[in-house]
């Protein structure tokens, strides 16, 4: 689910919990070696931020009166951006940096469940 189907200050929150989630498993991963906590923060935020960004499009379009259509499109482009920033983020991690596989899928996965399971806890205490 896209961060910006939250209200501003639930998905401010949630893209803090996604950020805390990197740190703690970035600082983990240090206790193996500094290579893979690098790898676990790139990981990291190949998930974060691409979400952060997503967010920012869409507050900029939610500010403007738009037929439902256009509003639809600009997710579409919004997610279609957040896909390949994602991959370039990945492809940069493994290719440039030589980040080690397992800490870096480990935490990118750990964000994407965050990103899923974060909203129902919220919810939970909401009410």
């Amino acid at each position: 689910m896209s961060v910006a189907l939250y209200d501003s200050v639930a998905a401010r929150r949630l893209l803090l919990v996604q950020f805390i989630v990197v740190v703690l498993l970035s600082a983990v991963f240090c206790l193996n070696s500094q290579k893979w906590a690098i790898s676990a923060f790139l990981g990291g935020l190949s998930a974060c931020l691409p979400n952060a960004l997503f967010l920012l499009l869409t507050w900029r379009q939610k500010d403007n009166n738009q037929a439902n259509g256009r509003l639809a499109w600009s997710f579409f482009i919004g997610e279609i951006v957040k896909i390949i920033m994602t991959i370039a983020l990945l492809v940069v991690a493994l290719g440039i940096f030589k980040a080690d596989f397992l800490p870096l899928c480990v935490t990118y996965l750990a964000v994407l469940v965050v990103q899923i399971l974060t909203p129902a806890v919220m919810n939970i205490f909401r009410n």
